[in-house]
C-alpha cells in the first residue's frame, strides 16, 4: 500500500495538476492520494473521487525566519551573479535602501553574503532557517497533519513559495520522502532559491536538468527525472478541446479573416503591453496590416483594470479576461489564490490553436502556442535611453538568450519591426517552423501526451525506493 500527499501551492500549479491528467493518474498509481492544498478546499469539489482534501493553514512568516530565507536567497545570488545576467538584475532589485527595519537588514545580509556565499554556506542559511520553524505553532500543525496521514512521499508541484518552508521542514523531521517539480522554464537561471531542499526533482528537460546540477551543486544526477511539463498537457487531452467554429462565435470573431492574439504579462514585468496593443490597434486601422481579428488576453495575475481605456479606445479589440477567481484575500501572495476554471482552460487552448499568430513580451506564452507550431513575436521596446520600462534587458537573460539564439520567435525592439514580423508571418505561417520545433524538443523534453502519466509512475518508483 502506497499512499502519496500532493502540495498545491496556488492557481497554477492547480491548472497544472488538477486540471490536468496528474490527479487521475496519481490516484490510478497510489493506493491512496492526500491533497495538502494551500488553496481553499472549495476549489477541488468535484475533481476527484478518491483524493483527500486538506486545507492547510495560511503561515505567515516572522522576522527571524524572512531575515534567514533572505539572507540564503541572496547567497544565491552572489554566488551565481558572475556571467549571469538575470541573476545580476534580481540581485539588484532585491536591494533596499529602506530605513525600516526589514530594509536595514536586507542591507546587512548584502554586505554579509558578499563575502559569504558558498554552497555550504547556503546550505547553512537553510538550516537556520529550518530550525526557526522548530516552534511554530503552523509548523507544529502541519508536523500533526503528516503524521496523521503517513504518506510514503510527498510532492510539491512548485519549488519555491516560501510560505512551503515549514511543510518541507515537517517532511524531513519526520523523514518522509520529499519531491519537487520545478515550476517554470525560468525558475532556475534567474530566479531566487528553492524554499528548501528536497530529496528528488522532477524537470522539463535535460536543459531543465543541466541548469538545476549548475545552480544546486549538491543534487546528484540519479535524484532528477526529466518528464515534460502537464503545463502543456491540457493542449493535447479531449475534454478541453472547441471547435474552430464555437471558439470563433464565442468570441464573436470573423471567421474569413485571420487572428492575431497578443497575450500580456502582468504588470510587474510587462509594464509596456499597453503601448504594443496600441500600435498593432493603430496599424489594423491604418492597414499596415491585412485586415485581421485581434484578440488580446490578460494576465490571470491581474485584473482588467489597467487596460479599460484601451477597450473603450479601440472597440474592434475582442478581449479575453481570463476567468480565474479570487479565492482568498489577505494572503501573503495574494495572486497565488487565483484559480482557473475549466472553461478558461478551453478558452486558452482554443485561442492557441486557432488563432494564427501571437505576440507577447517574452513570456511562457511562446511556448504555449509553440505547442501548436504558431509563430510568435516577441515585443521590447524599452531601453535604458528611451523613456520606455526597460523590457529589452530581460533579452539578456539566460532562458530568454536560448530564445534569441533558437530564431524560433522573431524579436521586434521598435514599431517598424514589429509590424514587418506581423505581415511576415501572416503571408508565411511556416517560417521559422523549423526553429519552433527544434526550441519546443529543448524547453519540453518529453511529448505531451501521458506526462501525467510519466509523473505519477516516476513518484511510485520514488515512493518505492
Amino acid at each position: 500500500m502506497k499512499k502519496i500527499g500532493i502540495v498545491i501551492t496556488d492557481g497554477v500549479g492547480f491548472r497544472n495538476f488538477v486540471l490536468s491528467d496528474f490527479l487521475k493518474e496519481a490516484e490510478s498509481h497510489f493506493d491512496e492520494v492526500v491533497i495538502f492544498s494551500c488553496l481553499p478546499a472549495i476549489v477541488f469539489e468535484g475533481l476527484s473521487k478518491k483524493a483527500k482534501i486538506i486545507e492547510l493553514t495560511v503561515f505567515n512568516e516572522k522576522f527571524i525566519t524572512w531575515f534567514f530565507r533572505k539572507i540564503k536567497e541572496i547567497a544565491h545570488l552572489q554566488l551565481h551573479k558572475k556571467s549571469n545576467f538575470g541573476i545580476q538584475d534580481n540581485l539588484n532589485a532585491s536591494f533596499s535602501k529602506s530605513n525600516s527595519v526589514r530594509g536595514l537588514a536586507t542591507y546587512l545580509t548584502y554586505i554579509w553574503t558578499s563575502f559569504f556565499h558558498s554552497e555550504n554556506w547556503i546550505q547553512s542559511y537553510n538550516w537556520l532557517q529550518q530550525f526557526s520553524f522548530k516552534q511554530n505553532k503552523v509548523t507544529k500543525e502541519y508536523s500533526k497533519l503528516l503524521q496523521n496521514e503517513a504518506v510514503d512521499i510527498l510532492f510539491f508541484t512548485h519549488q519555491r513559495p516560501s510560505f512551503i518552508a515549514p511543510l518541507i521542514y515537517a517532511a524531513e523531521k519526520l523523514k518522509i520522502k520529499t519531491t519537487a517539480f520545478i515550476f517554470s522554464w525560468d525558475n532556475l537561471a534567474s530566479k531566487n532559491r528553492m524554499a528548501g531542499n528536497f530529496d528528488y526533482y522532477l524537470v522539463w528537460s535535460d536543459l531543465m536538468q543541466s541548469e538545476l546540477m549548475h545552480f544546486y551543486t549538491k543534487i546528484k544526477s540519479e535524484h532528477i527525472e526529466v518528464v515534460g511539463t502537464p503545463q502543456f498537457e491540457p493542449y493535447v487531452l479531449g475534454q478541453y478541446q472547441t471547435t474552430k467554429e464555437a471558439f470563433f462565435k464565442k468570441f464573436g470573431l470573423d471567421s474569413l479573416k485571420k487572428t492575431i492574439c497578443f497575450s500580456c504579462g502582468d504588470i510587474s514585468t510587462s509594464k509596456n503591453d499597453e503601448l504594443y496593443i496600441q500600435i498593432i490597434a493603430n496599424a489594423i486601422k491604418a492597414n499596415t496590416i491585412e485586415e485581421v481579428n485581434f484578440i488580446v488576453r490578460t494576465s490571470p495575475a491581474e485584473d482588467a483594470i489597467r487596460f479599460a481605456a484601451l477597450v473603450e479606445q479601440y472597440p474592434f479589440i475582442y478581449w479575453n479576461f481570463p476567468d480565474w477567481s479570487l479565492t482568498r484575500e489577505g494572503h501573503q501572495e495574494v495572486w497565488s489564490q487565483r484559480v482557473p476554471t475549466i472553461e478558461d482552460v478551453k478558452d486558452l487552448r482554443a485561442l492557441i490553436e486557432y488563432c494564427d499568430l501571437n505576440i507577447n513580451m517574452l513570456s511562457t506564452m511562446s511556448l504555449d502556442f509553440m505547442q501548436f507550431d504558431k509563430p510568435v513575436i516577441n515585443t521590447v521596446f524599452g531601453n535604458s535611453s528611451n523613456g520606455l520600462y526597460n523590457d529589452q534587458r530581460f533579452l539578456q537573460y539566460a532562458h530568454i538568450v536560448n530564445v534569441v539564439n533558437s530564431h524560433s520567435t522573431k524579436i521586434a525592439t521598435n514599431e517598424e519591426e514589429l509590424i514587418t514580423a506581423i505581415n511576415q508571418y501572416l503571408n508565411n505561417p511556416v517560417l521559422d517552423a523549423e526553429n519552433r520545433k527544434q526550441f519546443n524538443q529543448l524547453q519540453v523534453g518529453k511529448p505531451l501526451k501521458e506526462t501525467s502519466k510519466r509523473i505519477a509512475e516516476q513518484l511510485k518508483i520514488w515512493a518505492n525506493q
